[in-house]
């Protein structure tokens, strides 16, 4: 019974993955996720109580697969440089994985606290990975040009994700750029 269950939640995941990647946050409904998994509604709120909660657990599913993608390829990095370049490459290298999208479309609609509060955190987790790094570059206030590198990722990756008139690659490239530049402040 609770593998069964396991793979139930697993599956309305899943579901909530492809619809927010294909149709945003409106699309992230209750009997859309009950057709895209053969459940009644009724049975989908058994697994979760709102739409908050789908996002809430994506995100404490997700995030750490990105985070440790982040990670891998800046242990690769044999260099403090390099390691910030890993850093923007590997999250901009991300933006077409579904689980990204998805966590994108959420990130953009109207969360309530704790839903806003786990996004937060994760990120908070992804902008420590770069502060060592930073701080070996010599860098005054590692945390903050953290933060900051942080927004310029961001930013790319909103652009990448509206299908801007550049390629990606110039997208990344731009950013990886202006990353390498700026933290030498």
């Amino acid at each position: 019974m609770a593998e069964h269950r396991s793979m139930q939640r697993a599956a309305l995941l899943d579901a909530a993955r492809s619809l927010l990647s294909e149709g945003g946050t409106e699309a992230l409904t209750f009997p859309a996720l009950a057709e895209r998994t053969g459940l009644a509604r009724s049975s989908v709120y058994e697994y979760f109580r709102s739409r908050a909660a789908v996002v809430e657990e994506l995100c404490e599913v997700d995030f750490p697969v990105w985070a440790a993608d982040v990670s891998a390829a800046m242990q690769r990095a044999d260099s403090a440089e390099g390691k910030v370049e890993a850093y923007v490459r590997q999250q901009l290298a991300l933006v077409g994985d579904r689980r990204h999208r998805a966590v994108v479309a959420i990130s953009a609609s109207e969360l309530d606290a704790g839903a806003r509060e786990k996004i937060r955190a994760a990120h908070g987790g992804l902008v420590a990975m770069i502060v060592s790094a930073l701080g070996e570059m010599g860098h005054g206030e590692p945390r903050l040009a953290a933060m900051l590198l942080q927004g310029v990722v961001d930013a790319a990756v909103r652009r990448i994700e509206l299908g801007a008139a550049e390629d990606p690659s110039v997208i990344t490239e731009a950013a990886v750029s202006m990353a390498l530049r700026g933290v030498q402040g």
